[in-house]
């Protein structure tokens, strides 16, 4: 666990210089795009036992949450990256999330992506008390990014991107559906 949150610092500390980067032809096209997004939605946990340490009772709640990462354009359509996210239960059983994942997606159209993510989640559920433990697990997830480009604007490309997702933790012990905006720069 240690060596992911090292790596994803480590990752993040490079986007600075890297944001600056051009490619061999000279132009203004960055393979470095760094991020910042806020979504909402809603996280609701099964009620089975599960080995990943998720209590049996069926807990969920509305979220809002900011994420940030940074993208790598590999080659062609390609693209990895890292991003890390913050959660805050408004209603329902949930405190608030925390999380770190890799993702690797496919740009469509002028400046959509199409995306699927691994990382890890810890968190806390208010029904428990204010003192209770952190619950932690595997997550993963898939969703899309559309730019207003491709959906029927002029412009030739956009910062701004509607981000749509779904995630689970553990062994598809929860379904996390999230909607909202990110903004590249």
């Amino acid at each position: 666990m240690k060596k992911l949150l090292f790596t994803a610092a480590a990752a993040a500390s490079l986007i600075p210089a890297a944001a600056m980067a051009q490619d061999d032809a000279g132009t203004s096209t960055r393979r470095i795009e760094p991020y910042v997004g806020v979504l909402g939605g809603v996280h609701n946990f099964d009620s089975e036992t599960g080995k990943e340490g998720i209590p049996p009772v069926g807990y969920k709640g509305r979220m809002v949450e900011g994420v940030a990462g940074v993208n790598y354009n590999v080659a062609g359509p390609l693209v990895v990256g890292v991003e890390g996210g913050a959660s805050k239960g408004v209603s329902g059983d949930i405190d608030w999330e925390y999380n770190a994942a890799g993702r690797v997606g496919v740009k469509a159209g002028k400046d959509s992506l199409i995306f699927g993510k691994v990382g890890y989640k810890w968190v806390n559920f208010d029904a428990l008390g204010p003192d209770s433990r952190d619950y932690h697990g595997t997550t993963y997830g898939a969703g899309v990014e559309l730019s207003p480009a491709d959906m029927g604007g002029s412009a030739q490309s956009s910062n701004i991107r509607l981000r749509v997702q779904a995630d689970t933790m553990g062994n598809f012990r929860s379904i996390r559906p999230m909607a909202g905006v990110v903004a590249k720069f």
